[in-house]
């Protein structure tokens, strides 16, 4: 895919329930947030920036050499935040896909990055999301890690069926960890903000079951390794471990 044609746009508020500040919060010498900014420049994919409505992550993030723009504090979720911002940097629509990469992944790799895009090499795709198979009881039983159930589409590929946070699919074979990055067709991404939450979405607390429920097709890539979300200050404190060696 050409370059101009991608839009990666990362999502960062300073009002996290469990870990307040976390996007500024320093990690081996730096914010998170440019952890998370530095690995989206190396994916080298396109056009990168910082979405926030605090002025406090926007300015570190621009003294680190980044792009940052100022959204709207009243977004009830990232995928709305990021489709402000896209309207804001690219409003006469030249990026036709929109990467949403969460601010709390500073483990994440370029590589991985560049793995969510290939699903929308196929039209009938309008989203693209990771995977990494579950190789431990504690993630199969773990309601925290949302499990992606989908159908194989043959190497690396399924497509998805459903995303839940119970122990699924039943019975013997892989089960899959999701990874919230997401890529979106641009016209995908307009349609998904304008949706209301779906039941399954409440149900689950799951923002992708709204594109399911509203019949649009999600493809997921396999990786071999899930990257450390910061929502804890354990997790904190492991992400400072990674990147202490790295």
């Amino acid at each position: 895919m050409l370059k101009t044609r991608n839009l990666v746009l990362i999502p960062a508020r300073m009002a996290s329930s469990r870990l307040p500040g976390k996007p500024l919060m320093e990690i081996a010498g730096l914010p998170m947030i440019v952890h998370v900014l530095r690995r989206a420049e190396e994916a080298a994919i396109g056009r990168v920036a910082v979405a926030t409505d605090t002025s406090d992550i926007a300015a570190a993030v621009r003294a680190h050499g980044g792009e940052a723009v100022m959204t709207s504090p009243d977004h009830p979720s990232g995928s709305d935040r990021v489709f402000e911002a896209m309207e804001r940097l690219d409003p006469e629509g030249k990026a036709e896909i929109v990467v949403n990469l969460q601010g709390d992944f500073p483990t994440i790799s370029s590589q991985n990055i560049r793995d969510v895009l290939p699903p929308l090499e196929d039209p009938a795709v309008d989203i693209a999301t990771l995977a990494a198979e579950i190789h431990t009881e504690e993630e199969n039983l773990a309601a925290s890690v949302v499990k992606a159930v989908g159908t194989s589409l043959g190497g690396k590929r399924m497509r998805a069926l459903y995303f839940t946070r119970a122990t699924a699919p039943h019975g013997d074979g892989p089960r899959y960890h999701h990874i919230g990055l997401y890529a979106y067709r641009r016209a995908a991404l307009a349609r998904f903000v304008k949706l209301r939450p779906s039941p399954l979405e409440l149900q689950e607390k799951l923002e992708q079951l709204r594109a399911l429920e509203a019949g649009m097709r999600i493809d997921i890539s396999i990786v071999d390794t899930v990257p450390r979300g910061v929502d804890t200050p354990a997790d904190l404190e492991t992400a400072r471990r990674i990147l202490a060696k790295s």
